[in-house]
């Protein structure tokens, strides 16, 4: 019997989830290359193959370091990807294989996800950095197997949010509207969520405090603002 021949390439793909009160939206990557005599553009997950020295949070966090100027404080390792179809679009192999300088075979990818918030302190480390805040129904086709492991990353999260719902305020602002929360719930969840059904969830979390501050400069009545208070949040608390 001939002995397989053996591929050791490993990578990460990260999946950095944000708000932007209308839409949940992924960091995606600007990716061009040529197919041929056809040049291309496109986008994928941000991610690397590991450096020898490093293990598998290492390399995370050093994909995520050469993105943003301050750092991804939690990378939560998810689900690993191995299907030998990973590689075989020639686009994708032919543009990594020019990237490494280096053939390559079947890669096995470990996923990482992070939930951050979309403000002026999570700033890309420079302008020249192609990276795009896509929003997720817009994501149709993206390099490699990159649209099933944002599918899985959504799934990871929803079985996050429903043991601990506190989750989500890593994705909205500080200070949020009811309606900002419960869009986002709908986003994570695919489907239109009853109002009052929602505010009588909301209104049940004692740690979402009611603020003195409303919307200014709106066409429409005013919304109240709310913050979530990590003093009155404890571990007996379950999801939504």
């Amino acid at each position: 019997m001939q002995t397989p021949i053996v591929y050791p390439h490993v990578s990460v793909d990260c999946v950095v989830f944000g708000f932007d009160g209308i839409h949940l939206h992924v960091l995606l990557l600007k990716r061009t290359g040529k197919e041929g005599e056809t040049s291309f553009n496109d986008l994928k997950l941000p991610g690397s193959l590991i450096f020898s020295e490093e293990d598998l949070d290492e390399a995370a966090q050093r994909v995520m370091g050469e993105l943003f100027a301050k750092n991804i404080l939690y990378l939560h390792q998810f689900k690993s990807f191995g299907s030998p179809s990973r590689t075989s679009n020639p686009r994708d192999i032919g543009w990594l294989e020019n990237a490494v300088q280096q053939k390559i075979g079947r890669i096995i990818t470990v996923s990482y996800l992070s939930l951050i918030r979309i403000d002026d302190k999570m700033k890309l480390k420079s302008d020249n950095v192609q990276a795009v805040w896509t929003a997720l129904p817009d994501i149709k086709k993206l390099a490699f197997d990159h649209v099933s492991i944002i599918h899985e990353a959504v799934d990871e999260v929803r079985r996050f949010v429903s043991m601990d719902a506190t989750l989500v305020f890593n994705l909205l602002p500080k200070k949020f509207t009811a309606a900002q929360m419960r869009v986002l719930f709908e986003e994570l969840y695919g489907e239109k969520m009853d109002v009052r059904n929602f505010h009588k969830k909301m209104s049940r979390m004692d740690y979402v405090m009611p603020l003195d501050e409303f919307e200014q400069g709106v066409s429409h009545r005013a919304a109240r603002f709310y913050k979530f208070d990590k003093k009155t949040y404890t571990k007996s608390h379950t999801g939504f």
